[in-house]
């Protein structure tokens, strides 16, 4: 029997060395994985995903195996890259001069309105016909005036008057597309 390593030997050789290693690769976890990133790359993975962190680094194993790419195709790449105009991620020192400018340290939130913009503003006055019976309520900054009493809620005015549960936005048709169910200022005082 012929012991010789030939050419094709040993490039099965390395073939299964390289397949015994990836399997093994499999077997990794992430923090075990990510030491192995920095042992082949010289520098940390930023990802935490165990499957991707498994095929970069048997990609890079094989191409460390294999050769990589030709000079011709390096050079390609290089040319391909240098004509790209497209980021995948921001750097991450982006943002370092301008604080203002920083997703993390710039928070925007919506800050509610002390008036609800289904409403009209303070001072005006709803109408609202019920049962033959005319209901006119002063809109105030903090509540609703309903004869002479003031309500938290449009909804409360709604329960005094039908004797149910409404939701008083619908029963007084504020906020529709009509818009507001207003009345003038000397209607609401019986002048006119």
């Amino acid at each position: 029997m012929d012991t010789r390593l030939t050419a094709s030997r040993r490039e099965n050789a390395v073939t299964e060395t390289l397949r015994n290693e990836i399997e093994a690769l499999s077997r990794m976890t992430v923090r075990e994985l990510r030491a192995k990133h920095m042992e082949l790359f010289g520098e940390e993975s930023r990802s935490h995903h165990k499957q991707f962190l498994y095929r970069r680094i048997a990609w890079r194993m094989q191409a460390l195996a294999e050769g990589g790419l030709s000079e011709r195709a390096r050079r390609r790449a290089l040319e391909i890259a240098d004509d790209a105009d497209l980021r995948i991620r921001a750097p991450r020192n982006m943002f370092a001069g301008d604080r203002r400018l920083d997703p993390k340290l710039n928070m925007t939130r919506n800050v509610p309105s002390e008036i609800d913009a289904r409403l009209p503003p303070p001072g005006s006055f709803l109408d609202r016909e019920y049962k033959g019976q005319r209901i006119i309520v002063k809109v105030l900054v903090d509540g609703f005036e309903f004869e002479g009493k003031v309500y938290r809620s449009l909804s409360g005015i709604a329960r005094e008057v039908t004797g149910t549960r409404w939701n008083g936005f619908a029963f007084f048709d504020c906020g529709s597309s009509r818009g507001f169910n207003c009345a003038a200022p000397e209607v609401a005082n019986g002048t006119k």
